[in-house]
């Protein structure tokens, strides 16, 4: 079928450029959600669920965000700081889309720094954010933001903004520049490449070409499923690593087998050979990388599953692609893809090195095999410490103005910055503040005040140390509008007709032990209410976040690798090689996930690669192991489809195996290099989440095509001997029924 595909290619060829480029057409006047949107957080965990409650019942708050007014010499309070301030703040105060300013000015302590030389003010806008925003990103668009801030200027004073909004606007421009700083770095580093396998310009240009238009088709499809979903802020630069190391890979492959081909076929026929063999081996390759990202949507994890979505339709562009247009621009150039030789580059180091290493792997297998195995599990071990946690302001440069106010709202002003754990108390009928529901809410407020690490307790009966039982009692009997304006605000702020709400404060670092304790301690052991108690916040969020992904990782992970095995049954015809392929991919990602705590959570390297030390993001190594379980199957597919061929030829195992390492290890190298450099060069990357999977990904993609190419694989299949392509008569029958017996290159 491919073969046929191949020659109908070559006549129809410029229609099939035409025609590869539509899929670009939605970029041209569609632009994908570049921000996090609040919809995407995992709608059925706790913490998530409190503040969906708190949205429904409690008065709206609106969007804001902060400002740190700093002076080197004044006070706060000393005229010349307060002039300089006004002027600042003025035009924030004319701005139409600003509700109020709050200032340190109002009387407040807690706004004026340690040192008194610095004021918090909270600018207000119109509309309504999230009940608790530290959590999930404000409903105000980015671009409001974005010039609302930069109309607070002084030549005076230091003006530093805080909270979500700020963090969330930094963040978003952070990961627009990783995308265009890591292009910069991996195109011409790949090209570089490119012409040293390839030893030709052209022939060098085709896959980079190729892996644009790919990663430009997935750009285009994130922007049409950015106007049906919300889209994770990471998407595109998820979609651009692996559909630039994919398409390149592919189209290598294609490409190499075309000029392989040409030596001894006319161009036509050479394209037919070409997509007959290597088009098999990007098919199978594809549809494991596929699986694999599939994975990532089945954890139903919001922004995780939209990248996920994203990703693997970027990998269906590059399958498409890599047999349509490349096929179309090497029809084409015909014999002019070996144009511009680089005559240097195009030299090889010798036909007899790999499969010289296969044979002495294959003298000696357990010889390799025991100390390879040891060394991968040794690289793993550090995995075993693995300390999660959701991001924090560390993931952000140093340098960012949100990262610097919140670490100087964190130490000038820990009483505005400090942990809280909300509490949210929900009945089951409506009726407010009743007496029972305050001698409810007066109990456990002071349970909670009780607990160790708590420094506050603020509710709707704990309102002031002072009051008693029966002056709270009394105060909700009170009629709302009877109230001082005062009193009607907070209470708005902390009861509902259904809910009650409980702020602690608590000394305790948010991804602290003790605070996670404190968390499962409250929602365990709190005294009996009459209602139900759930438990929000930042560590909250923490600890239903890490038990979500504890979840449905069993299941994404079991899909990923029983489905995985199931194709390259279909390919090899083979029970034992799909499972020995499993094993060794497991070894492989494993040592990589000892790379990334190793490297990321305990902080080596962290000057080098320039980052802040920090628990791992819990959706990271369930991300790597969906990419590289696919990926990983891309070598393998080649390799064993080669060696397939052999043994099929020769019976010979041994041979079958030396001669597949010969004539596919360069290329592999080859095409290993080049996905671990786009890889690394998203390494460069200021979000840390992006850093994480670059560097892990390329230590996996070394590690794979070295160490479990050129070792594992010929000391295991030499072990298993005839077994390696062993299956039950059921299943041999089934794969000769579906006409899979065929050489792949």
């Amino acid at each position: 079928m491919l073969s046929r595909w191949g020659h109908g290619v070559h006549r129809a060829r410029w229609w099939v450029v035409l025609l590869a480029l539509v899929p670009l057409t939605p970029w041209l006047w569609l632009t994908p959600a570049s921000h996090l949107d609040e919809s995407v957080v995992p709608p059925g965990m706790e913490s998530v669920r409190a503040v969906a409650l708190l949205d429904a019942e409690l008065s709206p708050r609106p969007p804001s965000f902060g400002l740190i007014v700093s002076h080197p010499m004044l006070r706060a309070s000393e005229p010349g700081f307060l002039e300089a301030a006004e002027r600042a703040l003025a035009p924030l105060r004319a701005d139409a889309r600003v509700k109020r300013i709050r200032t340190w000015q109002t009387g407040d302590a807690r706004w004026v720094s340690k040192d008194g030389r610095r004021g918090v003010a909270m600018v207000e806008l119109h509309g309504r954010a999230p009940a608790f925003a530290s959590m999930v990103v404000p409903s105000a668009p980015p671009e409001i933001y974005e010039a609302l801030r930069a109309q607070a200027r002084s030549d005076t004073l230091e003006i530093l903004p805080f909270g979500p909004m700020a963090l969330n606007y930094d963040f978003t421009q952070m990961v627009k520049a990783d995308l265009r700083r890591a292009e910069l770095v991996v195109l011409p580093i790949v090209l570089a490449l490119l012409i040293v396998v390839f030893g030709s310009v052209v022939a060098a240009a085709l896959p980079l070409a190729v892996g644009l238009l790919g990663v430009a088709a997935g750009f285009a499809a994130i922007a049409v499923l950015a106007h049906l979903m919300p889209v994770s802020a990471y998407a595109s630069n998820v979609v651009s690593m692996i559909g630039l190391g994919v398409s390149i890979d592919y189209s290598l492959f294609v490409v190499s087998r075309f000029r392989d081909e040409m030596r001894v076929a006319p161009p036509r026929e050479a394209l037919a050979r070409a997509l007959a063999t290597s088009g098999r081996t990007v098919l199978f390759s594809g549809l494991t990388v596929a699986i694999g990202l599939l994975g990532m949507v089945l954890l139903r994890m919001g922004s995780i599953s939209t990248i996920g979505i994203a990703s693997t339709i970027v990998v269906a562009f590059a399958v498409a692609y890599s047999l349509t247009l490349l096929p179309a621009l090497l029809a084409i150039l015909g014999p002019h893809v070996n144009a511009l030789p680089v005559r240097w580059f195009a030299r090889s180091s010798g036909p007899g090195f790999w499969p010289g290493l296969a044979r002495a792997v294959m003298a000696r297998p357990w010889i390799v095999l025991l100390p390879v195995v040891a060394l991968l599990l040794l690289l793993g071990a550090p995995f075993r410490h693995i300390r999660l946690g959701t991001p924090d302001v560390s993931t952000l440069p140093a340098n960012s103005e949100s990262r610097r106010g919140q670490e100087l709202l964190k130490s000038q002003f820990p009483e505005l910055e400090a942990n809280t754990i909300v509490v949210v108390l929900h009945y089951p009928e409506g009726g407010g503040l009743t007496a029972a529901r305050v001698r409810e809410l007066y109990g456990l407020s002071r349970w909670l005040a009780a607990q160790p690490g708590i420094t506050r307790v603020t509710s709707a009966a704990s309102l002031d140390e002072k009051m008693t039982l029966d002056q709270y009692l009394q105060l909700a009997a009170t009629p709302r509008p009877l109230l001082p304006p005062a009193f009607q605000l907070l209470l708005a702020q902390l009861a509902g007709p259904r809910l009650a709400v409980i702020s602690a404060q608590t000394s305790l670092a948010e991804d602290s032990d003790a605070a996670r304790a404190l968390v499962r301690a409250i929602r365990t052991e709190h005294p009996p209410v009459d209602g139900t108690l759930l438990v929000t916040g930042r560590t909250a969020y923490d600890l239903d976040f890490i038990a979500l992904v504890a979840e449905v990782a069993p299941a994404a992970v079991t899909f990923v690798v029983v489905a995985t095995a199931v194709v390259l049954f279909l390919l090899l015809g083979s029970v034992l090689l799909p499972l020995k392929a499993v094993v060794m991919n497991l070894l492989s990602i494993t040592a990589s996930y000892g790379a990334l705590v190793w490297i990321f959570q305990d902080g080596h390297l962290s000057s080098l690669l320039n980052f802040t030390p920090a628990p791992i993001e819990p959706v990271i190594p369930l991300i790597m192991f969906c990419v590289l379980f696919g990926l990983s199957m891309d070598y393998e597919v080649l390799l064993l489809s080669r060696t397939q061929e052999e043994w099929e030829r020769t019976g010979d195992n041994q041979q079958a195996v030396a001669a597949a390492l010969g004539s596919t290890g360069r290329l592999i190298t080859g095409a290993a290099a080049i996905m671990a450099a786009v890889f690394f060069g998203f390494g460069a990357a200021d979000a840390v989440m992006i850093k994480e999977m670059g560097v892990g990904m390329g230590i996996a993609v070394i590690m794979d095509a070295t160490i479990i190419r050129a070792l594992l694989v010929p000391a295991t299949m030499r072990l298993l001997g005839r077994w390696n392509w062993w299956a039950p008569a059921p299943l041999k029958r089934l794969y000769r029924l579906a006409h899979l017996a065929r050489h792949s290159l």
